[in-house]
């Protein structure tokens, strides 16, 4: 099996994904007015922290971030997943709001935005872990 990229290399993507969908939620909601569900906000209190958390442990060189970062992570991708599924599924929402209405969906491939979150989070985790050695080798202290 060949060797993963160095923990620096994970934790910089892991950190621009986290960036991106900071960014990105920030668009939808500043630029382009849609309102947040209460699902969506759950997510962006998940999200916004792993930027900064992710980004010192950039700089720092800190694999063992995994204590902290994966719990935001797992969680988000919880959250997104039934999110996600919530909006296929139904058109009511138990945590209040229109978490099931589709707001806005992605020309392209036709991802709408817990489905983007969940990729969001999909790839942070997988950045932290593998960036963490907790896959293929062994994990920081």
């Amino acid at each position: 099996m060949p060797d993963l990229p160095d923990p620096a290399a994970w934790l910089t993507a892991g950190t621009l994904v986290a960036a991106v969908a900071t960014a990105g939620s920030l668009f939808f909601s500043l630029g382009l007015g849609l309102v947040p569900c209460d699902l969506c906000w759950y997510q962006r209190i998940l999200m916004y922290p792993l930027v900064v958390v992710l980004g010192v442990a950039t700089v720092e060189l800190r694999p063992a971030v995994w204590k902290t970062a994966l719990p935001l992570s797992l969680a988000g991708l919880a959250l997104a997943s039934y999110h996600s599924v919530l909006q296929v599924t139904s058109s009511s929402c138990a945590f209040g709001g229109a978490c099931a209405a589709i707001q806005w969906r992605l020309p392209i491939l036709g991802l709408t935005i817990p489905n983007l979150s969940l990729l969001g989070f999909a790839l942070v985790t997988i950045s932290v872990v593998a960036g963490s050695g907790l896959v293929g080798g062994e994990a920081s202290a």
